[in-house]
């Protein structure tokens, strides 16, 4: 696995890079706008350019957590796809491949997975771009959408575009809902699992965070890796695992934690494969 970390952009979504190195990733992830704001800085053809030239290691985007592809018609439906078609926009202008977002939230599950798949080929249809959109695994807390490997296949086969639709697996996230991937059975039978409901060539990404909360609880609290519940088996047998062995894995933590947590995270790999980092950095995807 290629070990990264979600980076701040202060100064320029471009510094992301220097920061990452700093800290000894070998992929990084960053938001292409502010997370918690609707309207976003104009990304120049001179920012596109700077950030290109920058562009030392392979990058995803994490689309705006405002986004909910899942709202029933109204305002924030509408807002959410506009917004989404602007994060397309954005990780196509700097040249980004794969774009994060949560499914969305809908006290109907059924009806909210019919409208993530809806607005997603709104979205596509308003813009036929290269980013591949990958959805990401969810906790499970109230409405959430997404916590069971069924919801993201469904919403996958009701979708017009399913080439343009993968997935992120958040190791916190499934072990809150209850995929035990702590334990070396409980791992083996959730990646079955998903095999079996999504396939694991779709898996593009991972986000690396231990819990704070125990197995099943539904709550979404990041902690270090190795440091919480789902413990150091899980993050061992994962950054080892040859089927995920060029797929990006990142860090979600406050960023003054990344360089220790990457160092673990080596340390673990390292211990039954040895040298194994720098040549997959070689084959991943960079900015395009």
């Amino acid at each position: 696995m290629l070990l990264g970390a979600h980076e701040s952009t202060s100064g320029g979504l471009h510094e992301a890079f220097a920061r990452a190195l700093a800290d000894g990733a070998e992929a990084v992830q960053i938001f292409a706008k502010s997370s918690r704001m609707w309207r976003a800085k104009e990304i120049t053809p001179a920012d596109a350019a700077t950030f290109r030239a920058a562009a030392a290691l392979p990058v995803t985007v994490h689309a705006s957590y405002l986004v909910n592809l899942g709202a029933d018609p109204g305002d924030l439906r509408e807002k959410s796809i506009a917004a989404f078609v602007d994060e397309l926009q954005r990780c196509d202008l700097l040249g980004i491949p794969q774009l994060v977002v949560h499914p969305g939230a809908n006290a109907d599950r059924q009806r909210g997975l019919r409208n993530v798949a809806d607005a997603l080929d709104r979205t596509f249809a308003a813009h036929s771009g290269r980013c591949q959109v990958l959805l990401e695994t969810a906790a499970g807390q109230g409405s959430c959408l997404g916590s069971r490997f069924e919801e993201l296949r469904r919403i996958r086969d009701l979708s017009k575009s399913p080439d343009r639709i993968a997935m992120c697996v958040d190791t916190c996230h499934v072990f809150a809902a209850g995929y035990d991937v702590a334990s070396e059975k409980g791992y083996e039978a959730t990646f079955d699992e998903l095999d079996r409901v999504v396939g694991l060539k779709l898996v593009r990404a991972f986000h690396l965070n231990d819990s704070m909360k125990p197995l099943g609880c539904r709550v979404d609290r990041h902690e270090h890796v190795c440091k919480g519940e789902i413990g150091p088996l899980a993050f061992r047998k994962l950054v080892n695992d040859e089927r995920f062995r060029d797929v990006p894995g990142y860090l979600e933590i406050p960023p003054e934690g990344n360089r220790a947590c990457l160092s673990r995270l080596k340390k673990l790999r390292t211990s039954s494969s040895t040298g194994r980092g720098r040549a997959r950095v070689a084959r991943a995807p960079r900015a395009q």
